[in-house]
């Protein structure tokens, strides 16, 4: 079966894509009758050496999205993971020479249909009296023994359009830039690892993994690697990455050694997502660092990838000063980006946390007989919650994620071992206004917030005084916060729902004889309000987006939040027995 894409048809891919990327950015142009762009200030490069780079399709941003001034002058596309026309790479060598340009370098990744094309083109060009020079990137540090194709071009021919575009700037000439980009790329490796293949538009996947593999040192045109390994953590993957691409063992390795200084790039190779490829930034650098190895530029995101492949590749530069001012050059090409001109390495990563303003003291001693009820309280809430997390979770799975009895024992947990620390104050406002820190720290997901919203305005009217008024004043103010930052309202099938039933209930406690049986007659409305939940559409939540024809079963947050108030109720009645 063929993967699904978004194109207006198989043939049509590759160029609709170079005219998207064109569309939206002036600063380039399409050569007429040819799948190439080129800058669209090429007459203001009379003088200077042009710089053409392409290939195959497929690999976005690369190389359109590197256009621009400071690196490449234009880029010749092929199909997708095709090598682009000789008449394509020939007239955008013509284009750059008619405007006054001093001589083209092609800027080649190394693959047989790549060298044969722009080679071809480069003898016509040559025999027409144009000055072009071309270099043959191969940066795969993947093959422990030296094939005789040579190194396969990666992600690593990026720096090389940097560099050659950064000394083009500079107005260096064509035999300057091209020696010194060639030296460069000697000093230069990339490796890349997939948890699956890629898919061609209208083709199957190039090649199948078991659910516990992941490929090692492959290409990007979605062949195999040359290792199939055991899926393991981001660490370790990324350990045995670098020490794959740094042995004096591997002919292709990168001489990097304690105390050398490299450019890193994380390229994510098209399908993997922004937080795994964060895990293996974090990885690689302190995989790197433990080395001793520093990290003058770090370099994370999609430079070259091999269409929607899950996978990374990680690619070392050996650098000195001079060639990193070439890589801190200033560039208006799209793709490149905004690089922090200072060493990753050897700056302070993390701020010191502000300090917790100062609580008044407790004017309830701790231990006393108001602090070992509000230890039974809490310690009845807990048991309850933990009993009820796969209910309450299978309750959840209605609306999708099926997490809330995890959050809600998340929560119970973190309070059984802070009670454990020590007695919690008896001062109801400082107790409250603790458990909305812990909560908000340790639940997580919106009962979190939620929560620690409710407890933090709970608490305000309590400072005062602490009668069944001041309570029933509390539980108006948690309400109020609840409303205002979640947006749901009564009715609206949440957790709300519950609390606000009680809360009705409570507003006698406002009245002169009030007495705690207004508390028992609070849980029933709450307990009779999750309930009601069943029959509402939700209004509010996650839940929000479920057609309510499968919400047939009560909210699992009000469930929650009355098995709450029925456990304090229960621990109060025990107490006045």
């Amino acid at each position: 079966m063929t993967s699904k894409k978004l194109v207006n048809s198989v043939a049509g891919c590759a160029d609709d894509t170079l005219a998207g990327l064109v569309a939206c950015n002036p600063n380039l142009q399409l050569l007429q009758g040819h799948r190439v762009a080129l800058r669209s200030d090429l007459d203001s490069l009379k003088g200077q050496v042009a710089l053409l780079s392409g290939g195959g399709s497929g690999h976005e941003p690369a190389h359109a999205g590197f256009i621009g001034k400071g690196m490449l002058t234009g880029v010749i596309a092929g199909a997708v993971f095709t090598s682009p026309a000789v008449g394509s790479i020939l007239a955008a060598i013509r284009a750059v020479a008619q405007v006054g340009t001093v001589g083209t370098l092609l800027i080649v990744k190394n693959y047989t249909g790549d060298r044969l094309n722009f080679g071809l083109a480069r003898e016509q060009a040559r025999a027409e009296g144009i000055p072009v020079e071309m270099v043959v990137i191969g940066d795969d540090s993947a093959f422990t023994v030296l094939k005789k194709a040579g190194r396969r071009g990666l992600c690593g021919t990026v720096l090389i359009h940097k560099v050659a575009g950064a000394l083009a700037e500079a107005g260096a000439g064509l035999e300057e830039i091209t020696d010194r980009v060639s030296e460069v790329a000697k000093a230069m490796g990339t490796l890349g690892v997939s948890l699956s293949s890629c898919s061609v538009p209208g083709s199957k996947p190039t090649f199948e993994l078991s659910a516990d593999e992941v490929e090692l040192g492959l290409g990007i045109h979605g062949e195999a690697g040359v290792h199939r390994i055991k899926m393991a953590t981001a660490d370790e993957i990324v350990a045995l990455m670098l020490d794959h691409m740094t042995s004096s063992s591997n002919v292709s390795h990168v001489p990097v050694r304690s105390g050398s200084s490299v450019v890193l790039m994380v390229n994510n190779l098209g399908g993997l997502s922004f937080l795994e490829l964060g895990i293996i930034a974090n990885a690689a650098v302190r995989s790197l660092e433990g080395r001793g190895v520093k990290i003058a530029r770090a370099l994370v995101g999609t430079f070259m990838s091999a269409l929607d492949m899950p996978g990374i590749s990680l690619t070392l530069l050996l650098v000195d000063e001079p060639l990193l001012k070439l890589i801190d050059a200033e560039t208006t090409a799209s793709a490149w980006p905004n690089v922090a001109t200072v060493s990753a390495t050897g700056r302070k990563r993390c701020r010191a946390a502000p300090a917790k303003p100062l609580e008044a003291p407790d004017s309830t001693a701790a231990g006393g007989a108001a602090s070992k009820q509000m230890v039974l309280v809490l310690e009845r809430v807990c048991a309850t919650l933990l009993g009820l997390e796969e209910r309450l979770n299978a309750l959840d799975r209605a609306a999708g994620d099926g997490d809330c009895g995890t959050t809600h024992s998340c929560a119970a947990r973190a309070i059984q071992g802070w009670l454990k620390e020590g007695p919690p104050p008896a001062s109801p406002a400082q107790l409250l206004s603790k458990l909305a820190l812990l909560l908000l720290e340790k639940m997580g997901g919106s009962s979190g917030a939620l929560y620690g919203l409710f407890l933090t305005a709970a608490a305000q009217p309590l400072k005062a005084k602490t009668d069944l008024p001041a309570w029933s004043a509390a539980m108006d103010a948690g309400l109020e916060a609840m409303q205002k930052y979640g947006k749901a309202a009564p009715g609206d099938r949440t957790m709300l729902d519950s609390l606000w039933a009680a809360g009705q209930e409570l507003q006698a406690w406002k009245s002169p004889g009030a007495n705690l049986q207004i508390l028992s007659k609070a849980v029933k409305s709450a307990e009779a309000a999750a309930e009601a939940t069943r029959n509402m559409e939700a209004g509010a939540g996650r839940a929000s987006y479920i057609s309510s024809a499968r919400l047939d079963q009560p909210d699992p947050g009000a469930v929650a939040a009355a098995a709450i108030l029925r456990a304090i109720l229960e621990v109060l009645q025990s107490q006045d027995a």
